[in-house]
């Protein structure tokens, strides 16, 4: 029954794999960078990601997350997770579960509403006392594959046993990606 069961999640990992498309992006805001990598974010079934998030006063973030990605009408909702592991500046490194979502909505063929959020409290995570991580904005897609985006983004990490909390991120960006 368990071979079944595997062949069964393997054999819908790789239906879905096959309709995924690879995306690069990279974004700036006024004290972070932020460059990511997904496969199969924008199509449903199930979604990887990564990201690697910088700011040279609060430290870093590298991210490995797995959704999946639901269609509900035009839109695109995706529930999952993410490992994260964190250095900030002034804290202990660590690592975080965060648990979460978002939704992308393309309003028009070249113009897409997204935001998503992700969240780990104390149990979930080490060395830190909860890491939270939001963003929000609208991608528009000049020619395919380029498209450009602007939102807000905020990656928090609060510190623990009296450590300073850290905010890698939180502000607006604008931001560029390939989606092939």
């Amino acid at each position: 029954m368990n071979k079944l069961l595997m062949a069964g999640v393997a054999g819908l990992a790789l239906v879905s794999a096959s309709a995924s498309a690879i995306s690069v992006s990279g974004e700036a805001g006024e004290k972070y960078t932020n460059v990511g990598v997904g496969f199969g974010t924008e199509s449903s079934g199930i979604a990887i990601n990564g990201n690697y998030a910088h700011n040279d006063d609060d430290g870093d973030i590298v991210g490995l997350g797995l959704g999946l990605n639901v269609p509900l009408g035009p839109m695109m909702a995706t529930v999952g997770g993410r490992g994260v592991y964190l250095n900030p500046n002034d804290s202990k490194e660590g690592y975080a579960v965060a648990v979460g979502g978002g939704l992308s909505w393309p309003i028009f063929e070249s113009f897409t509403v997204f935001g998503d959020y992700y969240y780990s409290p104390d149990s979930l995570s080490s060395g830190v006392k909860n890491y939270q991580e939001a963003s929000g904005g609208a991608r528009w897609t000049i020619m395919r594959p380029i498209s450009v985006e602007a939102g807000y983004r905020y990656i928090g990490v609060d510190g623990k046993d009296g450590d300073r909390n850290n905010t890698i991120a939180d502000g607006p960006y604008v931001g560029v990606s390939a989606r092939f």
